[in-house]
Order: structure tokens, then sequence, then C-alpha cells
């Protein structure tokens, strides 16, 4: 009969922890993907030969080792572990712990206290970790997969170092799959391409790559070897990292913007597809393409407004995936247009003089003159009917007196030419590509 304590070294309980806890790494050296953290001149890695932790951010995407670096940390440094998650703790959890800390102090002995998820914590909560920081009671790591300038104090931020834990790359996911099938004592059951695919389903995250392993493990049987369909069909297809609340999801649409804005209709649909692919709502996409029509296009083009719309209504009758195409229509037209921020930027700056100036009244021949009173105030007097005037145009001036006259749209000369000049050499010369 075993116990909790011979449990530990029993070989059917090991074997009964996921294999991404089997291969937790169990000093820095071992950590994989994050180089410039951990290796010979990372940042962690002069910290600890200095002998002295500060307080840090872990900021990264999932599976890139932020829980498990902190473990090593404490452990190199001989430090106190202490581990809590925003998602289940609250004001008194915290005070329990930072009394722990308190009392091991006063012994001669730091504590590191984890914080998975700390953005979760609220602005009063992420406020009650400055005064054990500041007095040493404790060194604070906080993971968190969101960008901390936006969800982290900025008096926590100014007492902690924020490290960056990038995505696994191709080359750091297989030496993760190739350390499982050394611990395993056993290949993996795939074709050359199905591993490759199972790295693409990772999608840089090496707990991942390790669960999906164990999963094709489980599924082979004697002699069986999978290729790309078949493994697919066994782990299923891992979603993309992409959160429509969050860092993926304004990530996804500026690059999704940039690309139209830098004419890269190639790089557009990519990020089109991929937002499509994660799961966006189409009709957001829609109303962004709209909005970069009169942003990045404007006059220039003044058909591609009229276009994004019929495209954003389009998919609203279709539904998808019909209506997806006439998104990505739209999406390559704004690419390939000619481009003029010029009233976007007119608007801007005409709003930061009406802003700026208050309630200017007109000039007194510009207003309308119903009444006798108002006429003989100079309502209306001098004004010039500019249908009436050589080419249609008088010149007069529509600016309140105190203001005088502003200029706030400056498109380029001929602008609208040269682009659409462009745009034909442009096309032609992909026709001679093509050989049309």
């Amino acid at each position: 009969m075993t116990d909790l304590f011979s449990a530990k070294d029993d070989p059917a309980s090991d074997r009964s922890r996921p294999l991404a806890d089997r291969l937790r790494p169990r000093s820095l050296g071992e950590v994989t993907g994050q180089e410039h953290l951990t290796g010979p001149e990372g940042a962690l890695t002069r910290m600890i030969a200095s002998g002295s932790l500060g307080s840090m951010i872990f900021w990264g995407p999932p599976g890139t080792g932020k829980t498990t670096v902190a473990r090593l940390l404490a452990g190199e440094t001989n430090l106190a572990f202490e581990q809590i998650s925003a998602i289940f703790s609250g004001v008194a959890d915290l005070k329990k712990v930072f009394e722990m800390a308190r009392a091991r102090k006063m012994s001669g002995r730091q504590t590191l206290l984890f914080v998975d998820e700390i953005h979760r914590f609220n602005r009063a909560q992420q406020d009650s970790f400055l005064p054990v920081m500041e007095d040493g009671t404790i060194v604070l790591v906080g993971a968190t997969t969101e960008n901390p300038s936006f969800e982290l104090n900025a008096a926590l931020l100014s007492r902690a170092r924020v490290l960056v834990f990038h995505p696994h790359d191709e080359a750091s996911l297989i030496a993760l799959m190739q350390r499982a099938e050394e611990h395993e004592g056993k290949p993996l059951p795939l074709d050359e391409e199905a591993r490759a695919s199972l790295v693409r389903m990772a999608d840089g995250d090496g707990r991942a790559i390790l669960t999906l392993a164990e999963e094709v493990w489980r599924a082979a049987r004697e002699g069986e070897i999978f290729n790309v369909e078949r493994v697919q069909q066994i782990v299923q297809r891992r979603a993309p990292v992409y959160d429509k609340g969050q860092d993926g999801h304004y990530n996804l649409i500026s690059a999704l913007h940039k690309s139209v804005r830098g004419s890269d209709p190639d790089a557009a649909l990519y990020y089109l597809c991929r937002m499509f692919d994660a799961g966006e709502d189409p009709l957001f996409i829609g109303r962004r393409l709209v909005r970069m029509a009169s942003e990045d296009i404007g006059l220039a083009d003044p058909q591609a407004l009229v276009i994004c719309n019929a495209a954003k209504d389009a998919y609203d009758y279709l539904g998808s995936p019909e209506g997806e195409l006439a998104l990505a229509q739209a999406c390559v037209y704004l690419a390939t247009a000619p481009k003029s921020n010029a009233v976007y930027t007119a608007f801007a700056a005409a709003m930061r003089v009406a802003k700026e100036n208050g309630s200017l009244v007109p000039p007194k021949h510009i207003l309308n003159a119903p009444t006798k009173l108002m006429k003989g105030e100079g309502y209306g007097k001098g004004y010039a009917y500019d249908h009436d005037q050589p080419e249609a145009f008088s010149g007069q001036n529509y600016f309140p007196d105190a203001l005088g006259r502003q200029t706030f749209y400056n498109p380029p000369e001929r602008g609208f030419e040269r682009e659409i000049r462009k745009r034909i050499e442009y096309w032609n010369r992909l026709r001679v590509e093509r050989g049309e």
C-alpha cells in the first residue's frame, strides 16, 4: 500500500501526470524558446549571477514558460515560492500571503510571490502589492498575456521590470517534440509532413505541442503511422491564439489596416483571413474597411467608400461564408486604390480649431436677413452669389472675422490623376507579367 509520500516515486503515479508537467524544466538551462532571457547572456541569467532579484512582470502568450521560469528563479535564489492566481484570489487571500511573507522575512528569508493572470486584479488590488514590494517583503513576479501598459497600474509598472516571453518558434517546438520522444523512449507515429503539421497546430505554444504529442501516442495502434489528414482527425484543429477582446484582436486589425494603407493586397488578404479564421465578427471587419476608405483613400478614389458600404451590406444579406468574399473584394480594392489622407487630416485640423476658438459668429455678409432689424444690423450685406460670378467663384471670406482665413484641406497637386495613372501602370505591368 502506498501513501502520499511514496506515491511521488511510483512510476504509475508519474505516468498519470500530463506529459507537459513531467517534462517541465528543472533548471533555467533547460528552458527552450526564451534564450534572450534564460540563455548564457540572458536578462534573467545575469540577474541571478548578480545575486539579487527585483520584481518583474512576465508578458507573453500561453505556453511560453512563464510559470516554470518563476519557479526556477525561486529555486536558483533560495527564495520561498508562493503562487496565486488572480482568477481565484481576492483581497483576503492576498492578506494571508503577505502575512506569511512578513513572517518569513523576520526569520531572514524573502518570498517570491508568483501571480498568474495578474491583469485580472482590479486597480485597488494591484495597489495592495506596492507596500510589500517597497519594503522587500516580497519579490513580485506577475504573469500576463495582455499588454501591461494597458492592464496594469503605472505605480506597479514603475516598481517592476517587464520581461517579454516570445512564442516558441519552429526550432524550439521541434526540440520540445524530440525531448518528449526521448522521455517516452519511442518516436511519434507520424510521417514527416504530419510532424510539420503538428508543429503548426501548436501555434507557438510549448505546452500545446506536448499535449498534442500525448494525444497522438494515445490514439496510435501498434505499427500505425499517421499522415496529415489522419492526425488532424485525431487531435482536431487547435483554435488560433486570438482573443477578440484583447491584444490579438487589436494586433491583427492594426496589421490589416496598415497593410491596406501600404497598398499590399496580399498582406491585407492574409490578415483578413487570419481574422476570419479566428472567428472575428465579419461586420466588425466591414466597419473597419469603411473607416479605411474614409481615412486612407478619401477623395483620391471616392468610389472606395461606396464599395466598402456595399460589401458590408452584402455580408449582412448573404451571411457566412458567401458574404466574406464581398469583404475580401473590398479589402483588395482598398489596398490597390490610390491613397490620400487629405480629408482625414483636414477634418482633424478643423475640429481642433473649432474646439479651441469657441462659438465665433460667422461673418455677417453670409448670414440670412429675414427681418428689417437684421438687415439694419448688416446681415447679408455685400454677399456675392457665387453662381453669378465669373467661373462661379467669388473668393469671398466665409470664416468668422476673429478667426480669419484658414486652410485645412491640402490635397496633393493633381494627386487623383497621378494616382490613377500609377494604378493603370501597375495593372498593365501585372498583365504583362501574367502574359495576358
